[in-house]
């Protein structure tokens, strides 16, 4: 049985008046009765027309759900999005908002630099919010700004008795780091009296220390002095492994001059024994392809068993870094004369967790920064590219 359908009396007698009259005057008549709001009085009505305001707030969804044989014109024309939703919002100036946040613009941050396996290679001084502090009681010398020289206020787990001449009576102090000393408070580091930094590079021919780039950018941005270090593996060749630093290192006028680090590893599993001859040749292939690439002559780095065994009297026109953590470099090499001085690999300092390399400088202040300009690209005659 299917739904009783109930009629209002208006609805009644609307009914009997068409039946009344002729089909044309029928046509008027039924305008009429939409235009006048013919409608049943009932709540129940099936025919209840809702109001105009009701119908475009749920035109989207009556839509959404229309048989797709209705006619087309029995859509409404009529746009729903209320004005005030498709109206762009009004600029607000929120002061917490970041200065950077200028919209989807390209960054620029990278131009100008080149990339390699290991870092970006800038070819650009940093912005001047990272520039490092200068010492403003000297000025510059052809160019070159010094920086100033801290005072260090380094400790060591194991204090030894240099005797006369002791690290504390050398004006200008650093360290040298690897991955070892984890993540480094650069500022305060300096600030504790490291004024340079030999930050440990690469390793053989494929070998590159995970916290080189960190500590690279880190020590720059505090105004640190700081050069890279290879430790030369004698199963590799000279040529892959100078290739191998030059790739991962960026040849940054500002730089210390790169460090060849020649030793004995007993760790190593390269057991292989050179000549004095041997190690020497291989030295000199990788020293020279640095030297070109860099325009800064190597500093090589050694300890007293691998002096003794292969370099006494050896690359006088060469800067040496000695190892000597119990006495005096002039007890345990003599003959030669070095520009730094590694007397300890125990030190502590605020801003590094753990252990810390030592080093000083063979010089005062004058003797640092004449040495620095020296030998830095700064003022020295950089290869061309």
């Amino acid at each position: 049985m299917g739904p009783e359908i109930r009629l209002g009396q208006r609805t009644v007698y609307c009914v009997r008046v068409l039946m009344r009259l002729s089909a044309a005057t029928s046509a008027i008549v039924i305008a009429c009765i939409a235009l006048s709001g013919c409608t049943s009085s009932s709540a129940e009505t099936a025919l209840t027309v809702p109001p105009a305001s009701v119908k475009t707030g749920r035109l989207a969804s009556s839509q959404a759900g229309m048989p797709s044989a209705m006619p087309t014109a029995s859509i409404p024309n009529v746009d729903p999005t209320p004005v005030a939703a498709i109206t762009p919002p009004a600029a607000v100036n929120d002061p917490h908002e970041l200065a950077w946040n200028g919209g989807a613009q390209a960054t620029h941050a990278f131009d100008g630099m080149g990339t390699t396996v290991g870092m970006p290679m800038p070819t650009e001084r940093p912005v001047a919010a990272l520039r490092p502090a200068v010492d403003p009681s000297v000025g510059s010398s052809r160019g070159y700004q010094r920086l100033k020289v801290y005072g260090h206020r380094f400790r060591d787990v194991k204090p030894m008795n240099f005797g006369k001449v002791a690290p504390r009576h050398f004006a200008v102090h650093g360290v040298d780091v690897s991955r070892w000393q984890a993540n480094i408070d650069w500022p305060t580091l300096r600030s504790q009296g490291a004024n340079f930094a030999y930050i440990k590079a690469t390793d053989g021919g494929d070998h590159l220390d995970p916290m080189f780039r960190t500590n690279w950018r880190g020590a720059q941005q505090a105004g640190i002095r700081r050069g890279a270090y290879h430790f030369f593996y004698w199963c590799r060749t000279a040529g892959e492994q100078a290739d191998w630093f030059i790739r991962n290192v960026p040849r940054d006028p500002d730089a210390l001059p790169p460090v060849i680090d020649v030793e004995y590893n007993h760790q190593s599993g390269c057991k292989m024994r050179l000549s004095t001859e041997r190690v020497l040749e291989k030295m000199q292939v990788f020293m020279d392809k640095l030297e070109k690439h860099y325009g800064q002559r190597p500093v090589i780095y050694t300890a007293p068993d691998f002096y003794k065994d292969h370099l006494r009297g050896q690359f006088r026109d060469y800067p040496f870094w000695l190892r000597s953590v119990a006495a005096h470099p002039s007890k345990i090499y003599p003959d030669r004369k070095w520009a730094f001085w590694q007397y300890s690999g125990s030190g502590l300092s605020q801003g590094v967790n753990g252990k810390i390399d030592l080093n000083v400088f063979n010089g005062g202040e004058d003797g640092w920064h004449n040495w620095v300009a020296r030998n830095t690209g700064a003022n020295s005659a950089v290869a061309s590219r």
